[in-house]
């Protein structure tokens, strides 16, 4: 619940620091190729999120990690030809109750939380390429 867009920069910096530091130190492209990329992928849509700020954007971070986490849960039932359409109707549910929270909430406007789904899935979507 940070009003300010000015207040959501350090946390979102934070944030990218640490993923940065997860995926040299632990998630990387030799032992785990999907969750390496899931998390380039992650970093990148930090540094979009972060790029919006400047442009006065708020973009709902709760709506961008539920579409990422959704978009790579969907990327591995493709590559591992599984049947996840349970686990993926799941998340889709948690995407309409995270969005309905946030508008309930007052916490953002439907375009925030729109902006903020298209980034997460944008994001994994454009990395499908790499380890699909």
């Amino acid at each position: 619940m940070l009003p300010d867009i000015e207040q959501r920069k350090i946390p979102l910096l934070l944030q990218l620091v640490l993923t940065i530091v997860l995926l040299q130190k632990g998630v990387t492209a030799d032992k785990f190729i999907e969750l390496h990329y899931f998390f380039v992928a992650t970093c990148c849509g930090i540094v979009l999120l972060f790029l919006l700020l400047y442009q006065n954007i708020k973009a709902s971070i709760h709506m961008f990690a539920i579409s990422s986490l959704t978009f790579f849960i969907f990327g591995m039932a493709v590559h591992n030809q599984l049947n996840l359409v349970n686990w993926i109707a799941l998340l889709f549910l948690i995407s309409g109750f995270v969005a309905a929270s946030r508008l309930y909430l007052k916490a953002h406007t439907a375009s925030e939380i729109y902006i903020g789904y298209v980034l997460g899935l944008i994001s994994q979507v454009a990395l499908f390429y790499f380890w699909l």
